[in-house]
């Protein structure tokens, strides 16, 4: 293949592609953080294992001799989703860096 056969884009284009691909995934990045996922279902999971563990009778208790074992587990569980979701908002992904238009691309417009 000859340079004239791909002479239909020019830099300009590819750069300006580069750029939008670069931030659409940077944005679907900040959307499916794996901490926001991780820290949501620990949180869910948490508040329903806390339940049972509230509602838990003395057999239960008792065949796990003695400990509320539901109880502890969904409170760890809580934290654990608390503390993810903590992180996240306070060291949130980082917003794609915009690149100042360059002085070339003014003049070709």
């Amino acid at each position: 293949m000859s340079e004239s056969e791909h002479s239909w884009y020019s830099e300009e284009d590819v750069q300006r592609e580069v750029t939008e691909l670069e931030q659409k995934s940077a944005t679907a990045a900040r959307i499916f953080d794996l901490r926001r996922i991780i820290g949501g279902l620990f949180v869910v999971y948490g508040i329903i294992v806390t339940i049972a563990g509230i509602t838990d009778s003395d057999a239960e208790i008792a065949r796990a001799q003695g400990i509320n074992i539901n109880l502890w587990t969904g409170i760890g569980m809580l934290l654990l989703g608390l503390f993810f979701l903590a992180w996240l908002k306070l060291r949130p992904t980082p917003p794609p860096v915009e690149l100042p238009p360059e002085a070339g691309d003014a003049e070709g417009e």
